[in-house]
């Protein structure tokens, strides 16, 4: 059984800063594309960023400039460093990861909330 552990949510003030981290469960695990979205009440879940094995990165229009996605393969560990935030990026954040074993799977995370608020 595989799960992805986010932390480092909370509340911070308009431009403040805040880093989330998703842990694997396991360490022995390749996992390809890694992924984090976020939903904020009354909206649909939305793609934020994500990390392809190779290191390249795509981010939604509203956040590019402000959040950084990054991974450390070593630790089998997903980061989202988040900078200049606003009232906007309030939401529950998840992690999402792809592995191949064998057969695609697919995981999430139970999420964390980030609150931006003054």
């Amino acid at each position: 059984q595989v799960q992805l552990v986010e932390s480092g949510g909370g509340l911070v003030q308009p431009g403040g800063s805040l880093r989330l981290s998703c842990a694997a469960s396991r360490s022995s695990l390749t996992f390809t594309t890694m992924r984090w979205y976020r939903q904020a009440p009354g909206k649909q879940r939305e793609l934020v960023a994500l990390i392809r094995t190779d290191g390249t990165t795509t981010y939604v229009d509203s956040v590019k400039g402000r959040f950084t996605i990054s991974r450390d393969n070593a630790k089998n560990t997903l980061y989202l460093q988040m900078n200049s935030l606003k009232s906007e990026d309030t939401a529950v954040y998840y992690c999402n990861a792809d592995l191949w074993d064998g057969v695609w799977r697919n995981y999430w995370g139970q999420g964390t909330q980030v609150t931006v608020s003054s």
